[in-house]
Protein backbone atom coordinates (compact mmCIF):
# COMPACT_ATOMS: atom_id res chain seq x y z
CA UNK A 1 0.00 0.00 0.00
CA UNK A 2 3.01 1.91 0.14
CA UNK A 3 2.80 3.14 3.58
CA UNK A 4 4.35 1.28 6.16
CA UNK A 5 5.40 1.73 9.94
CA UNK A 6 7.77 -0.58 12.09
CA UNK A 7 9.13 -0.51 15.63
CA UNK A 8 8.99 -1.19 19.52
CA UNK A 9 7.02 0.36 22.34
CA UNK A 10 6.10 -0.31 25.81
CA UNK A 11 3.84 -3.00 24.96
CA UNK A 12 6.28 -5.05 22.80
CA UNK A 13 9.53 -4.34 24.28
CA UNK A 14 11.66 -4.10 28.25
CA UNK A 15 12.76 -0.45 28.60
CA UNK A 16 16.69 -2.43 28.35
CA UNK A 17 15.63 -3.27 24.76
CA UNK A 18 13.91 -0.07 23.96
CA UNK A 19 16.80 2.16 25.16
CA UNK A 20 19.42 0.66 22.55
CA UNK A 21 16.81 1.47 19.90
CA UNK A 22 15.99 4.61 20.73
CA UNK A 23 17.14 7.51 18.56
CA UNK A 24 18.09 10.24 21.04
CA UNK A 25 17.73 14.06 19.16
CA UNK A 26 22.20 13.98 18.36
CA UNK A 27 21.37 11.30 16.28
CA UNK A 28 18.14 11.64 14.74
CA UNK A 29 19.40 13.59 11.69
CA UNK A 30 22.21 11.05 10.75
CA UNK A 31 19.66 8.15 11.03
CA UNK A 32 17.26 10.12 8.60
CA UNK A 33 19.77 10.47 6.29
CA UNK A 34 21.05 6.86 6.66
CA UNK A 35 17.63 5.60 5.98
CA UNK A 36 16.72 8.14 3.11
CA UNK A 37 19.31 6.90 1.47
CA UNK A 38 17.76 3.52 1.11
CA UNK A 39 17.51 2.26 -2.39
CA UNK A 40 13.64 0.47 -1.19
CA UNK A 41 12.39 4.18 1.06
CA UNK A 42 10.85 6.72 -0.53
CA UNK A 43 10.37 9.02 2.41
CA UNK A 44 11.06 8.22 6.29
CA UNK A 45 10.17 9.53 9.84
CA UNK A 46 11.70 8.24 13.00
CA UNK A 47 10.04 8.93 16.11
CA UNK A 48 11.67 8.25 19.57
CA UNK A 49 10.34 8.41 22.94
CA UNK A 50 10.96 6.55 26.24
CA UNK A 51 7.98 4.33 25.06
CA UNK A 52 8.39 3.84 21.86
CA UNK A 53 10.78 3.59 18.97
CA UNK A 54 9.05 3.88 15.29
CA UNK A 55 9.94 4.75 12.17
CA UNK A 56 7.25 5.87 9.23
CA UNK A 57 8.30 4.65 5.76
CA UNK A 58 6.78 5.34 2.44
CA UNK A 59 7.85 3.07 -0.71
CA UNK A 60 6.96 2.92 -4.05
CA UNK A 61 3.83 1.31 -5.04
CA UNK A 62 5.79 -1.64 -6.74
CA UNK A 63 8.41 -2.58 -4.23
CA UNK A 64 8.80 -6.04 -2.82
CA UNK A 65 7.25 -5.18 0.35
CA UNK A 66 9.16 -8.62 2.24
CA UNK A 67 12.77 -7.27 0.87
CA UNK A 68 11.71 -3.76 2.38
CA UNK A 69 11.10 -5.33 5.67
CA UNK A 70 14.19 -7.54 5.64
CA UNK A 71 16.43 -4.96 4.49
CA UNK A 72 15.48 -2.18 6.99
CA UNK A 73 15.95 -4.85 9.72
CA UNK A 74 18.64 -5.04 8.88
CA UNK A 75 20.00 -1.31 8.59
CA UNK A 76 18.18 -1.01 12.26
CA UNK A 77 20.52 -3.52 13.67
CA UNK A 78 23.42 -2.05 11.66
CA UNK A 79 22.77 1.38 12.93
CA UNK A 80 22.56 0.82 16.83
CA UNK A 81 25.38 -1.98 16.39
CA UNK A 82 22.89 -4.69 17.81
CA UNK A 83 22.10 -8.40 16.58
CA UNK A 84 18.52 -8.78 14.77
CA UNK A 85 17.85 -11.77 16.92
CA UNK A 86 18.09 -9.45 19.69
CA UNK A 87 14.86 -7.34 19.14
CA UNK A 88 13.21 -8.97 16.27
CA UNK A 89 10.87 -10.45 18.28
CA UNK A 90 9.72 -7.36 19.49
CA UNK A 91 9.34 -5.36 16.30
CA UNK A 92 5.99 -4.84 14.86
CA UNK A 93 4.73 -3.49 11.36
CA UNK A 94 1.73 -2.13 10.07
CA UNK A 95 0.84 -1.31 6.30
CA UNK A 96 -1.55 0.53 4.46
CA UNK A 97 -4.65 0.85 6.26
CA UNK A 98 -3.46 -0.63 9.43
CA UNK A 99 -0.57 1.78 9.52
CA UNK A 100 -2.46 4.68 9.13
CA UNK A 101 -4.40 4.07 11.69
CA UNK A 102 -1.54 2.68 14.05
CA UNK A 103 -0.32 6.50 13.69
CA UNK A 104 -3.51 7.96 14.04
CA UNK A 105 -4.19 6.44 17.67
CA UNK A 106 -0.55 7.15 18.40
CA UNK A 107 -0.80 10.61 17.94
CA UNK A 108 -4.47 11.19 19.79
CA UNK A 109 -2.79 9.24 22.61
CA UNK A 110 -4.77 6.10 22.01
CA UNK A 111 -1.60 4.22 22.30
CA UNK A 112 0.13 5.69 25.28
CA UNK A 113 0.72 3.93 28.54
CA UNK A 114 -1.60 6.57 30.12
CA UNK A 115 -4.54 6.59 27.56
CA UNK A 116 -4.82 9.69 26.02
CA UNK A 117 -2.11 11.90 27.22
CA UNK A 118 -1.53 15.13 25.66
CA UNK A 119 2.56 14.43 25.12
CA UNK A 120 2.49 12.21 22.66
CA UNK A 121 1.06 14.50 19.66
CA UNK A 122 3.84 17.35 20.32
CA UNK A 123 6.48 14.58 19.66
CA UNK A 124 4.69 13.29 16.84
CA UNK A 125 5.26 16.72 15.42
CA UNK A 126 9.06 16.96 16.48
CA UNK A 127 9.43 14.33 14.52
CA UNK A 128 7.64 15.06 11.49
CA UNK A 129 10.12 18.61 11.63
CA UNK A 130 13.12 16.58 12.21
CA UNK A 131 12.31 14.70 8.84
CA UNK A 132 11.11 17.96 7.10
CA UNK A 133 14.45 19.53 7.82
CA UNK A 134 16.47 16.55 6.66
CA UNK A 135 14.35 16.56 3.07
CA UNK A 136 12.97 13.37 4.10
CA UNK A 137 9.41 13.65 3.48
CA UNK A 138 7.85 12.19 0.57
CA UNK A 139 4.43 13.59 -1.06
CA UNK A 140 2.52 10.65 0.90
CA UNK A 141 4.20 11.31 4.50
CA UNK A 142 3.74 15.00 3.99
CA UNK A 143 0.11 14.42 3.45
CA UNK A 144 -0.37 11.61 5.92
CA UNK A 145 1.09 13.94 8.73
CA UNK A 146 -0.85 16.73 7.78
CA UNK A 147 -3.95 14.37 7.68
CA UNK A 148 -2.65 12.47 11.64
CA UNK A 149 -2.20 16.17 13.05
CA UNK A 150 -6.17 17.05 11.86
CA UNK A 151 -7.32 13.83 13.15
CA UNK A 152 -5.76 14.07 16.83
CA UNK A 153 -6.78 17.63 16.86
CA UNK A 154 -10.81 16.66 16.54
CA UNK A 155 -10.21 13.48 18.74
CA UNK A 156 -9.00 16.06 21.61
CA UNK A 157 -12.00 18.34 21.00
CA UNK A 158 -14.75 16.07 19.66
CA UNK A 159 -14.00 13.85 22.57
CA UNK A 160 -13.50 13.62 26.48
CA UNK A 161 -9.95 11.64 25.39
CA UNK A 162 -8.24 14.46 27.32
CA UNK A 163 -10.44 15.79 29.90
CA UNK A 164 -10.11 13.70 32.65
CA UNK A 165 -7.02 13.16 34.80
CA UNK A 166 -4.96 9.88 34.32
CA UNK A 167 -1.99 10.34 36.14
CA UNK A 168 -2.24 10.72 40.73
CA UNK A 169 0.27 13.24 40.25
CA UNK A 170 -1.78 15.43 38.19
CA UNK A 171 -5.07 14.61 40.20
CA UNK A 172 -3.21 15.40 42.91
CA UNK A 173 -3.05 19.26 41.40
CA UNK A 174 -6.47 18.99 40.35
CA UNK A 175 -7.86 18.72 44.28
CA UNK A 176 -5.94 21.76 45.13
CA UNK A 177 -7.39 24.16 42.28
CA UNK A 178 -10.81 23.16 43.34
CA UNK A 179 -10.29 23.74 46.68
CA UNK A 180 -8.68 26.93 46.37
CA UNK A 181 -10.22 28.86 43.20
CA UNK A 182 -7.41 31.30 43.17
CA UNK A 183 -4.35 29.88 44.05
CA UNK A 184 -2.11 32.67 43.71
CA UNK A 185 -1.70 33.75 47.03
CA UNK A 186 -1.53 30.31 48.73
CA UNK A 187 2.20 28.44 49.90
CA UNK A 188 2.32 25.29 49.45
CA UNK A 189 4.99 22.55 50.84
CA UNK A 190 6.23 19.48 49.19
CA UNK A 191 7.79 16.48 51.50
CA UNK A 192 10.00 14.31 49.87
CA UNK A 193 11.99 14.81 46.15
CA UNK A 194 11.70 11.98 44.73
CA UNK A 195 10.05 10.75 41.56
CA UNK A 196 6.28 11.75 42.59
CA UNK A 197 7.11 15.19 43.96
CA UNK A 198 9.05 16.20 40.76
CA UNK A 199 6.42 15.26 38.86
CA UNK A 200 3.60 17.23 40.68
CA UNK A 201 6.41 20.16 40.48
CA UNK A 202 6.07 20.45 36.53
CA UNK A 203 2.48 20.46 36.87
CA UNK A 204 2.46 23.19 39.95
CA UNK A 205 4.63 25.34 37.97
CA UNK A 206 2.30 26.90 36.12
CA UNK A 207 -0.21 27.63 38.43
CA UNK A 208 1.53 30.46 39.84
CA UNK A 209 1.79 29.44 43.46
CA UNK A 210 2.97 32.21 46.23
CA UNK A 211 5.72 30.52 47.75
CA UNK A 212 7.12 27.21 47.45
CA UNK A 213 8.82 24.78 49.84
CA UNK A 214 10.45 21.60 49.84
CA UNK A 215 10.80 19.16 52.92
CA UNK A 216 13.50 16.82 52.53
CA UNK A 217 15.89 14.60 54.45
CA UNK A 218 18.92 15.43 52.23
CA UNK A 219 19.08 18.89 51.06
CA UNK A 220 21.59 17.47 48.14
CA UNK A 221 18.41 15.59 46.73
CA UNK A 222 16.23 19.15 46.67
CA UNK A 223 18.15 21.47 44.75
CA UNK A 224 18.21 20.61 41.33
CA UNK A 225 14.11 20.49 41.97
CA UNK A 226 13.85 23.71 43.79
CA UNK A 227 15.94 25.47 41.29
CA UNK A 228 13.60 24.46 38.56
CA UNK A 229 10.07 25.78 40.49
CA UNK A 230 12.06 28.44 42.51
CA UNK A 231 11.11 26.93 45.95
CA UNK A 232 12.55 27.36 49.31
CA UNK A 233 14.45 24.07 50.85
CA UNK A 234 13.92 23.48 54.42
CA UNK A 235 14.60 19.99 56.49
CA UNK A 236 12.10 17.29 57.50
CA UNK A 237 12.42 18.86 61.59
CA UNK A 238 11.80 22.06 59.77
CA UNK A 239 8.20 20.92 58.75
CA UNK A 240 6.69 21.76 62.88
CA UNK A 241 8.03 25.47 62.57
CA UNK A 242 6.97 25.99 58.99
CA UNK A 243 3.96 24.52 58.63
CA UNK A 244 1.65 27.47 59.91
CA UNK A 245 2.97 29.04 56.92
CA UNK A 246 1.39 27.10 53.91
CA UNK A 247 -2.29 26.07 52.97
CA UNK A 248 -1.51 23.05 51.02
CA UNK A 249 1.10 20.04 51.97
CA UNK A 250 1.68 17.13 49.21
CA UNK A 251 3.59 14.79 50.71
CA UNK A 252 5.43 11.36 49.04
CA UNK A 253 8.57 9.93 51.18
CA UNK A 254 9.77 6.61 52.09
CA UNK A 255 9.81 6.95 56.05
CA UNK A 256 8.66 4.10 57.48
CA UNK A 257 6.31 6.76 60.13
CA UNK A 258 4.36 9.13 59.40
CA UNK A 259 6.09 12.43 59.64
CA UNK A 260 3.14 15.03 60.22
CA UNK A 261 0.82 14.05 63.05
CA UNK A 262 -2.37 15.11 64.27
CA UNK A 263 -0.85 17.22 67.17
CA UNK A 264 1.38 18.86 64.67
CA UNK A 265 -1.44 19.95 62.93
CA UNK A 266 -3.45 21.33 65.96
CA UNK A 267 -1.09 23.35 66.78
CA UNK A 268 -0.96 24.73 63.45
CA UNK A 269 -4.55 25.21 62.88
CA UNK A 270 -4.44 27.49 66.15
CA UNK A 271 -1.63 29.24 65.04
CA UNK A 272 -2.98 29.95 61.61
CA UNK A 273 -6.56 31.03 63.47
CA UNK A 274 -7.90 27.57 62.21
CA UNK A 275 -7.74 28.92 58.31
CA UNK A 276 -8.49 25.43 56.24
CA UNK A 277 -5.57 23.34 55.13
CA UNK A 278 -5.52 20.64 52.22
CA UNK A 279 -3.11 17.87 53.36
CA UNK A 280 -2.62 15.20 50.13
CA UNK A 281 -0.46 12.14 51.12
CA UNK A 282 0.72 10.26 48.25
CA UNK A 283 2.73 8.00 50.59
CA UNK A 284 3.36 4.20 51.65
CA UNK A 285 3.47 3.69 54.09
CA UNK A 286 1.64 7.09 54.90
CA UNK A 287 3.28 10.34 55.69
CA UNK A 288 0.37 11.89 57.73
CA UNK A 289 -2.06 10.68 60.28
CA UNK A 290 -5.37 9.78 59.40
CA UNK A 291 -6.67 11.19 62.36
CA UNK A 292 -6.25 14.86 61.44
CA UNK A 293 -9.01 14.20 58.79
CA UNK A 294 -11.15 14.45 61.93
CA UNK A 295 -9.92 18.25 62.67
CA UNK A 296 -11.84 21.13 61.31
CA UNK A 297 -11.24 22.86 58.14
CA UNK A 298 -8.14 19.96 57.69
CA UNK A 299 -9.18 18.45 54.46
CA UNK A 300 -7.18 14.76 53.53
CA UNK A 301 -6.79 12.96 50.57
CA UNK A 302 -4.96 9.61 50.13
CA UNK A 303 -3.12 8.15 47.52
CA UNK A 304 -6.18 5.98 47.73
CA UNK A 305 -8.69 8.42 47.59
CA UNK A 306 -6.58 10.06 44.26
CA UNK A 307 -6.36 6.40 42.59
CA UNK A 308 -10.53 5.93 42.71
CA UNK A 309 -10.35 9.32 41.16
CA UNK A 310 -8.06 8.49 38.57
CA UNK A 311 -9.64 4.78 37.97
CA UNK A 312 -12.98 6.62 37.11
CA UNK A 313 -11.52 9.11 35.31
CA UNK A 314 -9.50 6.20 33.03
CA UNK A 315 -13.03 4.46 32.74
CA UNK A 316 -13.97 7.27 30.99
CA UNK A 317 -11.17 7.78 28.51
CA UNK A 318 -11.77 4.06 27.35
CA UNK A 319 -15.61 5.55 26.42
CA UNK A 320 -13.82 8.42 24.88
CA UNK A 321 -10.92 5.95 23.10
CA UNK A 322 -14.11 3.99 21.78
CA UNK A 323 -15.40 7.36 20.13
CA UNK A 324 -12.40 8.49 18.23
CA UNK A 325 -11.47 5.02 16.68
CA UNK A 326 -15.02 5.84 15.04
CA UNK A 327 -12.97 9.25 14.11
CA UNK A 328 -9.87 7.19 12.95
CA UNK A 329 -11.37 4.84 11.27
CA UNK A 330 -12.70 7.02 9.07
CA UNK A 331 -10.57 9.62 8.13
CA UNK A 332 -8.24 6.67 7.46
CA UNK A 333 -10.75 5.37 5.14
CA UNK A 334 -10.43 8.80 3.35
CA UNK A 335 -6.49 9.09 3.27
CA UNK A 336 -6.49 5.35 1.91
CA UNK A 337 -8.72 6.55 -1.19
CA UNK A 338 -6.68 9.24 -1.50
CA UNK A 339 -3.50 7.17 -1.61
CA UNK A 340 -5.31 4.42 -4.24
CA UNK A 341 -5.84 7.82 -6.32
CA UNK A 342 -2.73 9.01 -6.27
CA UNK A 343 -1.80 5.62 -7.42
CA UNK A 344 -4.47 5.63 -10.61
CA UNK A 345 -3.30 9.00 -11.73
CA UNK A 346 -0.19 7.33 -12.87
CA UNK A 347 -2.50 4.78 -15.05
CA UNK A 348 -4.87 7.82 -15.90
CA UNK A 349 -2.21 9.49 -17.45
CA UNK A 350 -0.68 6.91 -19.12
CA UNK A 351 -3.72 6.31 -20.86
CA UNK A 352 -4.43 9.83 -22.00
CA UNK A 353 -1.39 9.98 -23.21
CA UNK A 354 -1.97 6.40 -25.58
CA UNK A 355 -4.86 8.13 -26.82
CA UNK A 356 -3.21 12.13 -27.86
CA UNK A 357 -0.45 9.27 -29.42
CA UNK A 358 -3.24 7.58 -31.15
CA UNK A 359 -5.01 11.50 -32.55
CA UNK A 360 -1.69 12.78 -33.36
CA UNK A 361 -0.74 10.00 -35.65
CA UNK A 362 -3.91 10.38 -37.66
CA UNK A 363 -3.79 13.69 -37.52
CA UNK A 364 -0.76 13.24 -39.22
CA UNK A 365 -2.48 10.76 -41.78
CA UNK A 366 -5.50 12.97 -42.57
CA UNK A 367 -3.19 16.27 -42.93
CA UNK A 368 -0.94 14.33 -45.55
CA UNK A 369 -3.86 13.24 -47.11
CA UNK A 370 -5.74 16.42 -47.59
CA UNK A 371 -2.44 17.74 -48.94
CA UNK A 372 -2.14 15.45 -51.71
CA UNK A 373 -5.36 16.74 -52.52
CA UNK A 374 -8.03 13.81 -51.15
CA UNK A 375 -11.47 15.13 -50.52
CA UNK A 376 -11.86 16.65 -47.72
CA UNK A 377 -14.53 15.13 -46.02
CA UNK A 378 -13.77 11.26 -47.63
CA UNK A 379 -10.54 12.07 -44.94
CA UNK A 380 -12.61 13.34 -41.82
CA UNK A 381 -14.74 10.16 -41.92
CA UNK A 382 -11.59 8.18 -42.14
CA UNK A 383 -9.86 9.84 -39.49
CA UNK A 384 -13.17 9.78 -37.29
CA UNK A 385 -13.87 6.26 -37.89
CA UNK A 386 -10.32 5.47 -37.30
CA UNK A 387 -10.23 7.42 -34.11
CA UNK A 388 -12.84 5.56 -33.04
CA UNK A 389 -12.13 2.39 -33.16
CA UNK A 390 -8.52 3.10 -31.77
CA UNK A 391 -9.73 4.29 -28.59
CA UNK A 392 -12.22 1.54 -27.86
CA UNK A 393 -10.52 -1.33 -28.95
CA UNK A 394 -8.63 -1.67 -25.65
CA UNK A 395 -11.97 -1.06 -24.02
CA UNK A 396 -13.83 -3.33 -25.88
CA UNK A 397 -11.25 -6.02 -25.59
CA UNK A 398 -11.31 -5.69 -21.51
CA UNK A 399 -15.07 -5.62 -21.53
CA UNK A 400 -15.21 -8.75 -23.53
CA UNK A 401 -12.22 -10.56 -21.16
CA UNK A 402 -14.09 -10.05 -18.36
CA UNK A 403 -17.54 -11.51 -19.51
CA UNK A 404 -15.88 -14.55 -20.72
CA UNK A 405 -13.65 -15.63 -17.91
CA UNK A 406 -17.13 -15.03 -15.73
CA UNK A 407 -15.55 -12.24 -13.90
CA UNK A 408 -19.12 -10.75 -12.76
CA UNK A 409 -17.69 -7.32 -10.64
CA UNK A 410 -14.82 -6.83 -13.19
CA UNK A 411 -17.58 -6.78 -16.05
CA UNK A 412 -20.17 -4.63 -13.75
CA UNK A 413 -17.33 -2.06 -13.35
CA UNK A 414 -16.26 -1.57 -16.20
CA UNK A 415 -19.79 -1.06 -17.86
CA UNK A 416 -20.39 1.68 -15.19
CA UNK A 417 -16.92 3.19 -16.06
CA UNK A 418 -17.94 3.49 -19.84
CA UNK A 419 -21.49 4.51 -19.37
CA UNK A 420 -23.46 1.43 -20.51
CA UNK A 421 -26.70 0.49 -19.19
CA UNK A 422 -27.52 -3.05 -18.07
CA UNK A 423 -29.22 -5.62 -20.04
Amino acid sequence: MSITIFGVNHKTAPIALREKLAFHTEIVDKALYSLYQHPLVEGCVILSTCNRTEIYLSYEHQTDYLKLKQSVERWLAQFHHIDLEHYQNSLYWYDGRQAVEHLMSVASGLDSMVIGEPQILGQVKQAYCFAQKQNCLSVKLEKLFQTIFHVAKIVRSETNIGANTASVAYAACLVARRLFVDVSCLNIMLVGAGETIELISRYLKPHGFNKVFIANRTREKALKLASNIDAEIISLPDIANRLKDVDIVISSTASPLPIIGKGMVERTLWARNNRKMLFIDLAVPRDVEGEISNLDNVHLYTIDDLQKTVKNNLEQRAIAAKEAQYIIQEHAENFIDWLKARHAVAYVKQYRSNAETVKRELQIKALNAIKQGANIDEVLSEFSHRLTNKLIHAPTQTLLNAATHDCDDCFKVLSKGLGLKEH
